[in-house]
């Protein structure tokens, strides 16, 4: 396992905080809800747990849906030293993976203090989201589940039915398709369900993948602007500066089942197809005269399995004629680890071994455009907007409301149990 993972004993520990902190650990759990045995599907529906609005399968919902409340949903991450080797055992949990191997992972986290910036982060999203909804005259509560460490998705969503919600919008902290960065998600929240024994109480919806909302570009787009700027400053001259575009390596066979199997002819599937759509864009409005490619990082796989690759390691080991780098961590939400230790740390060094001046561009993090985009989001699902009037700055797009079937299969561990899309 060379790169960072991607993304018990109690049956509670954590408590519902109506106020902008969102809910606080009341006590230590170290397992994340266990694997869905089933999935209810209601009589006639081809989606289960969804909401009347989607429950037969529409690529986009053009009809009118009032929410109870928004599951802003993460991946999570350790917030101490002993939280490490059981956050990495939820990620891993299924694969067979022992500790002196997860170790090999772990002294990323351990570096610094064990904790993750991502909790964090979330914390500062949900105030924000909350905070914004609010002004666009958005009534609605919003609730914040992990799903491999505090506060967990089940807890998250025995809270809301607490409250008295009935139906969910999510909004996950991944804008693209994949395996790990959709269906997994769908996956969690149909555990988080069976877990809380909420499958008859319960439905949950998600908006669409984001990649290509004008929102979530912009902060890249700015990013991109300034270190180019940066860049010629230090004396580079256009045509020695390279941006690269960087997003987590998934294997290739995850690849190709990406994106409703919609890019056959894409070498990395909609998962690759998706980025390059999202950087052209980017390209086209920050820097239209300056060399740029697409990169992986963060691989942990066997070196027997094939990834998407250049690694950006090797990318930058190649590079000739560039005395500058711009690093756009574009597979990313916000600045967690796979940003702070493989980019910051990593990718830096290489490039600065080599002599080349390097940056990396800030994530969307709170950034209001990419808040507002997440409003919009959950706006358009409110109104039932038709989808030539929804937001869309790319080739690709607007993307499904209702995942298509089999759409990001991971074909190790086959399909599991999994909500918000079309079985299987």
């Amino acid at each position: 396992m060379g790169g960072t993972v991607m993304d018990s004993s109690d049956a509670s520990l954590t408590e519902s905080v109506p106020g902008e902190t969102g809910y606080r650990p009341t006590g230590r759990r170290e397992t994340k809800p266990p694997a869905a045995t089933r999935v209810h599907l209601d009589p006639g529906a081809r989606v289960p747990s969804a909401t009347s609005a989607t429950k037969d399968g529409p690529e986009h919902t053009t009809v009118p849906f009032a929410y109870d409340a928004i599951l802003l949903s993460g991946f999570g991450g350790p917030e101490g030293q002993d939280d490490v080797l059981p956050f990495l055992r939820n990620v891993t949990r299924g694969r067979g993976i022992p500790d002196e191997r997860l170790e090999e992972v772990a002294h990323h986290y351990r570096h610094f203090g064990g904790v993750s910036p991502i909790n964090d982060h979330n914390r500062e999203l949900l105030s924000e989201l909350r905070s914004a909804l609010s002004a666009a005259g958005i009534d609605l509560p919003v609730y914040w589940g992990n799903r491999n460490w505090a506060p967990y998705l089940d807890e998250a969503l025995a809270a809301a039915a607490a409250d008295g919600v009935r139906t969910m919008l999510a909004i996950p902290t991944s804008a693209y398709s994949s395996y790990s960065s959709c269906r997994q998600y769908r996956e969690d929240w149909a555990d988080a369900l069976e877990s809380a024994g909420l499958q008859e109480a319960l439905r949950i919806d998600k908006v669409r993948q984001f990649f290509s909302h004008p929102g979530f570009l912009q902060p890249f787009v700015e990013g991109v602007r300034a270190g180019v700027e940066q860049a010629l400053a230090a004396g580079n001259r256009g045509d020695q500066v390279e941006i690269m575009f960087a997003t987590h390596s998934i294997p290739t066979a995850d690849a190709e089942l990406s994106g409703a199997g919609l890019f056959p002819d894409s070498d990395g599937g909609g998962y690759a197809a998706q980025h390059l759509a999202a950087a052209a864009e980017i390209i086209a409005q920050a820097a239209p005269e300056f060399s740029w490619q697409l990169v992986y990082q963060s691989r942990s796989g066997p070196p027997s399995q094939p990834w998407l690759e250049p690694d950006i390691n090797d990318a930058i080991t190649a590079l000739e004629g560039r005395t500058a780098v711009v690093i756009v961590p574009l597979g990313f939400v916000s600045d967690h680890m796979e940003v702070m230790w493989d980019l910051d740390e990593e990718a830096t060094e290489t490039a600065t071994e080599r002599g080349l001046w390097v940056t990396r561009v800030p994530t969307p993090g709170v950034h209001a455009a990419f808040v507002e985009a997440l409003v919009d989001l959950v706006q358009e699902r409110i109104e039932g907007r038709p989808v030539e009037e929804r937001a869309n700055a790319t080739s690709i797009g607007p993307w499904f409301d209702v995942c298509r079937p089999g759409c990001c299969e991971n074909p190790r561990l086959g399909f599991k149990p999994a909500i918000a899309g079309l079985q299987p």
